[in-house]
């Protein structure tokens, strides 16, 4: 056997460093069988490979047969578990930023708690060393493994709350707990959207083009201002919008659940109630006189027993109607919306639950202020059952007249 010359013998050492596991085992036998006649006691010798790697690697060649190692079960240990104290002092400087607390002590006090931030704070306020520290790439690892992730902001906190809120909702969840238990009661959500300003506006967002979309400096002088009103059946995800043209009021509300139901009806008529989730809003408000007259002459006009159940006020989030408002938005979003048809032809193809959408389009002139006098409400209070310990947020309508065929 001639002795390799020394640049060989380099490169050989420097491949086999590129190599790992069955691989590199596999490359240090072969080179000991090609030129050092299968002697794992020469590679060991001659390269300093291992003496017992090298026989495995040997016995994998002859066999055919390749051993797989724990290799990923190797490596360093997570850095806390190394070092406890260094995880209890993270959560001492950072514990009270991470909770909200406006006196947090002074090292993150109007600061974004940041990997490098933390890792200076340790220096400043724990004794640290620089050292002694891993680099600010391992701390974000570390700070993700202690729980202390990047988060969105949370619209969790209600403005207000008034001391019935438990009672309305637990209102809301025995109404939706008899709706599902009766295949005669449709379940349905309705509210309206932030009115849409047509014309060539700028809008958030982003769409794909050969070239940027091109939009006025200045949203001024709409062309048309468009109210959506959503109805969505809550166990299906069928959703209707409708948009209206002039005004938001109760008048608009009842005709777009008149139009809703004079289809609907046709496909679902074994349904004889309707549970109407909805906000207390001024132009739905169980204390508008409008709307309930219209909400009579519906149940009347139909033969649908209609209870509208409330939520409580600042908590419209609840609504199922309100996530499909986000879905809309980031559908047309980065889009001009520059014409009604336009419009209506986005809201057509937006999808929920995998749905499209039925879009109508309604452009009577509606009338703000319509009232109806006190003499005149006191037969249509009549009709109305309410709750007795929440008149105001649960409200049940009963047919009188024969339905209409």
């Amino acid at each position: 056997m001639q002795p390799l010359p020394e640049p060989t013998l380099k490169t050989i050492r420097h491949a086999a460093r590129l190599l790992t596991g069955p691989k590199r085992r596999r490359f240090q036998a072969q080179v000991t069988h090609d030129y050092l006649d299968g002697s794992a006691r020469q590679a060991e010798r001659v390269f300093g490979w291992g003496r017992d790697t090298v026989q495995l690697g040997l016995h994998e060649l002859r066999s055919g047969i390749t051993c797989l190692g724990r290799f990923t079960e190797r490596g360093r240990h997570p850095t806390e578990e190394d070092n406890p104290q260094l995880a209890q002092d993270i959560r001492e400087l950072v514990e009270p930023h991470a909770q909200g607390d406006p006196t947090s002590p002074a090292p993150f006090a109007y600061t974004r708690l940041t990997a490098k931030a933390v890792r200076q704070a340790l220096i400043d306020h724990k004794g640290y060393r620089d050292e002694e520290l891993p680099r600010e790439r391992t701390f974000g690892n570390l700070l993700n493994r202690l729980g202390y992730r990047l988060r969105h902001v949370q619209k969790t906190r209600p403005l207000k709350k008034i001391k019935q809120t438990d009672a309305i909702f637990a209102n809301v969840e025995r109404a939706h707990e008899q709706a599902a238990a009766s295949e005669e009661t449709l379940r349905i959500s309705i509210d309206t959207k932030a009115k849409v300003q047509v014309g060539e506006f700028s809008r958030d967002g982003e769409a794909r083009g050969a070239g940027p979309v091109k939009a006025l400096d200045h949203d001024m002088k709409p062309v048309a201002t468009l109210i959506p009103f959503g109805i969505l059946e809550v166990v299906t995800g069928l959703l209707t919008i409708v948009f209206g043209t002039t005004r938001l009021t109760s008048d608009f509300v009842v005709d777009c659940l008149e139009q809703w139901w004079q289809v609907r009806r046709k496909c679902l008529p074994h349904v004889k109630k309707l549970v109407i989730n909805l906000d207390n809003g001024p132009e739905t408000s169980s204390q508008r006189t409008q709307f309930l007259k219209r909400m009579v002459a519906l149940a009347d006009r139909f033969g649908l027993v209609i209870e509208l159940v409330y939520y409580p006020p600042y908590h419209s989030k609840y609504n199922p109607i309100e996530r499909c408002w986000g879905i809309l938005e980031a559908h047309w979003n980065g889009a001009l919306l520059g014409s009604v048809e336009t419009v209506l032809g986005w809201a057509r193809t937006m999808t929920w639950k995998g749905q499209r959408p039925e879009v109508h389009l309604i452009e009577t002139e509606y009338e703000r202020g319509r009232r109806v006098g006190k003499e005149e409400m006191k037969g249509y209070e009549a009709r109305l059952q309410r709750c007795g310990t929440l008149p105001r947020w649960s409200v049940i309508i009963t047919p009188q007249e024969v339905p209409m065929g």
